[in-house]
């Protein structure tokens, strides 16, 4: 399992970065277009927000000097406290900040409404994408990613957008204007600082450089901690059947401790990254008492000004730790954006034609010619592959593992196209129809049941959604599933969870052979239909099939040969080609290939 995202992040964590950070930004750019009068407006607001913030510790300045001056002229008896002038000031800067705080507040506002409005954009350029995407793609590229695209890595972009943009200017615009406030106060004082400032750079590159390698190790053993409490949990009753809890505890212990020792490290050493800042900072305000006390006596600043600059000295160090942050947040943003880019520059299916042959009345009809397929063009799994179905046959397909039964189908189903010969449906290539419009004339029933959160009826129905209760009922008794729905409690009303774990194996089968049987389709495959019911639920199955079958053409890839005997055409496959076809007796007689299948099933062992 890969490490969770948002653990062990921290000041000298590693940051996920972009392969191509230029090319990826310039896509983000691009994609980011149709917004760019807002952006300029957060653009301009940020700039002006950060404008008004940083001139108000200089208007403060001018009121502690009118205040001090006064002062000093009331206790010489000289003149008084001019409130009036001093409350006048201090209006203006209260007036100064709430406008930038309306203008931060904007640009807020403005940012994360795009930045939602990009996340939304994303999520349905993604989603729209996985329906053009060639079942290729998924079955070469694990699920759990293709789902982080659209959740971890939607979020991080959003996220990050939001925050790393406006940070980005008005930590700019903070240092910029925080210099050149300084300058204009004292350019002495000004250099002081400065000097001090690689001071704390130095000390903070030391301690990251020593923490980087204790965040990557705990990364390291994060993620395999997870993955070893996942595997634990998922086979926990392997673990209890083969007696190993000591073990699966001690392992995880080993791996506890490493993740322990790498994460108090990490930590403390991030821990210290504050105090140090500090300690250098507190330097620098006492440099800047010293000096600036040594100017006031001398008449060159006023007192103000020190008050005015130390409030600059304070600003100073915080928008280069800001973008350091930013730096951090682009990394990650461009890393997440190049992810999702790559997924919607994948390659998509070939469109469909734009003269497609009516499926309204397929009877079910199908010829192979010469088909040659192989998921790599170089190991080709069907080599030369021909045969001809007529309407209504029963048509089973024998082979071992590998021969490319299930690959067959899969080229039926057009979930693949071959790479040299063709498949007819009703005479006309499949390329000839829509792939929406061929697939409605499929139903399937796979060995690895697919049944979702919702009620029993619910998941029958998927199969026609415009299909009546009573409908749903007479497929489930087809399918000789009713007797035990009924019995269960709830009966077509009962929930089944996310994993349809709270009903058997046997009866998830059941259910979705229910759905083939409404979907009325006028081919039916049947991919080892029946391999997760007992023997006598199998042979109520191959009655209700029985019926189901007649007048439709049907396709049933079977390895218990004995459930096939009365199949029309039996295709026997080896090797990626028909070694063998014809009926059951026919090629028991011939003494080949299948008769040693079939006979090896009933040998008996010992």
């Amino acid at each position: 399992m890969a490490p969770r995202r948002g653990h062990g992040r921290g000041p000298g964590a590693p940051v996920e970065k972009p392969k191509d950070f230029k090319g990826t930004i310039g896509k983000l750019v691009r994609y980011m277009g149709a917004y760019r009068i807002a952006l300029i407006a957060v653009i301009i607001f940020a700039i002006g927000s950060t404008i008004f913030n940083v001139i108000g510790p200089k208007i403060l300045g001018n009121a502690t000097t009118e205040l001090f001056s006064g002062l000093i002229s009331k206790l010489t008896g000289q003149g008084s406290i001019d409130f009036g002038k001093i409350g006048s000031i201090l209006l203006g800067l209260m007036g100064l900040y709430a406008l930038s705080a309306a203008l931060a507040f904007a640009q807020g506002w403005i940012m994360t409404g795009i930045s939602q409005k990009i996340s939304y954009r994303m999520r349905r350029d993604i989603s729209e994408k996985i329906n053009r995407m060639p079942l290729g793609y998924f079955e070469s590229n694990k699920t759990g990613d293709v789902l982080s695209r659209i959740t971890n890595d939607v979020d991080t972009l959003g996220q990050s957008l939001n925050q790393s943009i406006t940070q980005l200017i008005t930590s700019v615009c903070t240092l910029v204007g925080t210099l050149v406030m300084m300058l204009s106060i004292s350019p002495l004082m000004t250099l002081i600082t400065i000097v001090i400032l690689p001071v704390s750079v130095a000390l903070v590159a030391i301690v990251v450089k020593l923490s980087q390698k204790h965040f990557f190790a705990q990364q390291h053993y994060l993620g395999a901690i997870d993955g070893q409490i996942e595997e634990t949990f998922t086979g926990h009753n392997i673990v209890k059947a083969f007696n190993r809890e000591q073990q699966e505890l001690e392992d995880f212990r080993q791996t506890n401790d490493k993740l322990y020792n790498s994460a108090w490290k990490s930590q403390f050493l991030s821990g210290l990254m504050m105090p140090v800042m500090n300690f250098v900072s507190n330097l620098g305000y006492v440099a800047v008492a010293v000096s600036g006390a040594m100017l006031a006596a001398k008449g060159t600043i006023t007192i103000g000004d020190i008050v005015a600059y130390i409030q600059y000295v304070k600003r100073f160090t915080q928008p280069i730790t800001q973008l350091s942050q930013v730096s951090n947040m682009l990394q990650s943003m461009a890393a997440a954006a190049e992810r999702i880019f790559a997924f919607l520059d994948e390659a998509e299916e070939v469109p469909d034609t734009l003269s497609p042959v009516s499926a309204d009345a397929v009877n079910g009809r199908i010829s192979f010619e010469h088909v040659r397929f192989g998921y790599d063009s170089a190991k080709p799994v069907i080599h030369d592959f021909s045969c001809e179905v007529q309407p209504g046959q029963m048509v089973a397909i024998v082979g071992p593992t590998g021969a490319g039964k299930t690959t067959m189908v899969k080229l039926l189903m057009r979930f693949y196209d071959a790479d040299s010969g063709v498949i007819r449906l009703n005479g006309h290539p499949l390329q000839d129809y829509r792939r929406g419009d061929l697939r409605q004339c499929f139903g399937m029933v796979l060995q690895d049941t697919w049944l979702f959160h919702g009620t029993i009826m619910e998941n029958i129905r998927y199969g026609r959604l415009d299909a009546t209760d009573e409908e749903v009922i007479a497929a489930a008794k087809a399918a000789r599933a009713h007797r035990f729905i009924r019995a269960l409690p709830g009966g077509y009303q009962m929930e089944l969870n996310e994993d349809a774990t709270n009903i058997s194996q046997g009866q998830k089968q059941l259910l979705t052979i229910a759905r083939a049987i409404l979907a009325n389709n006028p081919v039916l495959i049947l991919d080892e239909a029946t391999s997760s019911v007992d023997t006598r639920t199998e042979k109520l199955i191959q009655d209700g099939m029985a019926n189901l079958m007649k007048g439709r053409t049907s396709f049933v890839i079977a390895h218990r040969l004995s459930t096939i005997r009365n199949a029309d055409l039996i295709l026997v496959m080896r090797d990626g080609d028909i070694v063998e076809q014809g009926d059951h007796e026919t090629l028991l007689k011939q003494n080949g290939f299948y008769a040693e299948l079939y006979n090896s099933q009933f040998e008996d062992v010992g």
